[in-house]
């Protein structure tokens, strides 16, 4: 298929479904071919976001999504923790712009922060970003006033997935609607600060869900600027354990979509990296995926390791992407000196 989008993209958000689905049932090397032209267009080829993500309180999530391990609702054999101190969040912080990383992500299972909460996740974001990263949480749902107060502490992304279609949605998740999520996507906007959303592949969903998703995000007012594609993990004890995998090259078309029709957003290999092949993911890589979280962990899924991912970076010529200091983390260090 030629597509009259190869090499004139604009930026659109008026996506059809049809559109989505005559992109996403093209060749698959047509498609890898074109997302990778549109991403040399936005992005440097050979450059990677790099993030690391920590769960700041781990399970009892009163939530009942039917992929996740830290649901109250499951017996996944997760242990439980309570929220982590701030100077130990500062460690794995430092640790973790050492290796490279230039984005810290912190993860908390709450259905939303309550208002006790909210002291300790604002210091967080302002220690954080005093050791010059960008900033990010997801926390569940927010209200205007906790995403205006984060932003004034520095917060620079929320990461609120939608995870699959409308029409899917309820198969997996009941305890929040879909249009809980886009309210919170707006609060997260309305504060100025920027978007983290994408969603879950493999979670039995069809063809048609993973369109649509794609058809939800690219249709935003304003595109999400940073969109995490995740391959389900399953999970022990979750309703979700014993779902069929999906085949890799799915979630391969899907990243190559987002990255055409949401050309300047990074696209982020997620949750289910960990197994994919160094080839696998060079392909993902080539359909336009240009973030991705390092480390050994992934709040409490497995993740492919640091050290590894410095030796695929090694043999695809790849760079980590350096943190963008924003004018308010500059400030704080001047003040600091």
């Amino acid at each position: 298929m030629q597509s009259s989008w190869t090499m004139t993209m604009t930026l659109r958000n008026d996506w059809t479904r049809d559109e989505i689905q005559a992109l996403y049932d093209q060749p698959f090397l047509d498609l890898v071919f074109q997302a990778q032209q549109v991403h040399r267009e936005h992005f440097s080829a050979n450059t990677i976001q790099v993030s690391t993500l920590l769960s700041i309180k781990t399970g009892k999530c009163p939530e009942d999504c039917k992929y996740c391990s830290q649901s109250a609702h499951y017996d996944s054999k997760l242990e439980a923790e309570k929220r982590i101190a701030v100077d130990k969040v500062i460690l794995e912080a430092k640790a973790a712009k050492e290796s490279g990383s230039s984005r810290f992500c912190m993860g908390a299972a709450w259905r939303n922060p309550h208002e006790r909460d909210m002291p300790y996740v604002l210091e967080m974001v302002r220690e954080v970003k005093s050791l010059g990263l960008e900033t990010c949480m997801t926390l569940g749902m927010l209200n205007q006033s906790q995403a205006e107060r984060l932003k004034d502490a520095g917060l620079d992304y929320y990461n609120h997935n939608l995870d699959t279609s409308r029409e899917y949605y309820n198969n997996i998740i009941s305890t929040r609607t879909f249009d809980d999520r886009l309210n919170t996507l707006d609060h997260v906007r309305g504060a100025g600060m920027k978007v983290c959303s994408g969603g879950i592949v493999g979670l039995g969903e069809q063809k048609q869900d993973r369109i649509g998703l794609l058809h939800e995000l690219a249709t935003l007012p304003i595109h999400p600027e940073s969109v995490p594609i995740n391959m389900l993990v399953p999970i022990e004890g979750t309703p979700l354990a014993e779902v069929e995998k999906l085949d890799v090259t799915e979630w391969i078309r899907t990243i190559a979509v987002a990255r055409i029709i949401m050309p300047q957003s990074y696209i982020r290999l997620s949750a289910g990296r960990e197994s994919l092949s160094d080839s696998d993911q060079a392909l993902a890589f080539m359909a336009g995926a240009n973030s991705l979280f390092s480390g050994d962990k992934l709040l409490t899924t497995p993740n492919a390791g640091e050290g590894k991912d410095q030796i695929l970076f090694a043999k695809l010529g790849l760079v980590a992407e350096k943190p963008k200091v924003s004018v308010r983390a500059m400030a704080v260090d001047a003040m600091s000196a």
